[in-house]
């Protein structure tokens, strides 16, 4: 009897741990993903342009998206539930926007697909992560799920215009500077050329996307339309 309740004990603060790293995960990236939407719109009230915006958001957006790695993880292991094949292609088509397109080319950083993709993917997190935490303490507005499973709508299409024409403004400079490719004849007797990588990741979103969209749609459907009772009491 003692071992059975040493075991539930155990259990209790493991899950305990578990639900304040999240709690502080999701929260901090409530105020970075704030912080640069804050960075971007007041970037352009100030008088900037675009040419200059990516020196001021990029430690930003390289912390807090990359710290977006941890949502693989936290799914891998079983901390949060969610479909980990879906997870790991959200989290690293962004990664791979701003580590292998933003931080490796110049011509991506000044392409209007920029400030694009860092209003819609700052205003969906925001709203992500904070419907995530606020979960955690069973706590959620429905104002906060109308918005989460709503302004996907507008701001998915938006996010990835922005990030293809990063990639259309990235690989054109690729294919020019050969940046990042090895050609033969060489001591490995091995080709890589990333400017095929970058077009193939762009096609990569004609399956994908539709996908995800759809997957959105679905659960809209699921969560705000799928209980006519209970939107007649929010009537």
């Amino acid at each position: 009897m003692a071992g059975k309740s040493s075991n539930k004990e155990n259990k209790t603060e493991s899950f305990g741990a578990v639900k304040v790293y999240l709690l502080v995960y999701n929260a901090l990236q409530v105020v970075g993903w704030s912080y640069l939407l804050y960075q971007t719109i007041n970037h352009f009230l100030s008088g900037n342009d675009i040419t200059t915006l990516w020196n001021e958001v990029k430690p930003t957006v390289v912390i807090f998206q990359n710290a977006a790695l941890l949502e693989i993880l936290n799914v891998a292991l079983g901390f949060v539930r969610s479909n980990l094949g879906m997870t790991f292609f959200q989290v690293m088509s962004r990664v791979m926007v701003v580590c292998g397109v933003l931080l490796a080319t110049p011509t991506a950083t000044v392409s209007y697909g920029l400030p694009m993709l860092l209003f819609a993917w700052s205003v969906t997190e925001i709203i992500r992560y904070s419907f995530y935490a606020l979960s955690l303490l069973n706590a959620v507005p429905y104002l906060l799920v109308w918005c989460r499973y709503t302004f996907f709508y507008a701001l998915y299409p938006i996010g990835v215009s922005g990030e293809l024409l990063c990639f259309y403004a990235a690989q054109s400079f690729v294919s020019e500077s050969k940046q990042w490719s090895i050609a033969l004849p060489n001591s490995v007797n091995f080709t890589f050329d990333y400017h095929y990588l970058l077009l193939g990741v762009m096609a990569s979103y004609i399956p994908l996307f539709p996908q995800l969209y759809f997957y959105m749609i679905g659960q809209r459907k699921k969560i705000i339309g799928g209980n006519s009772q209970q939107d007649k009491k929010r009537k």
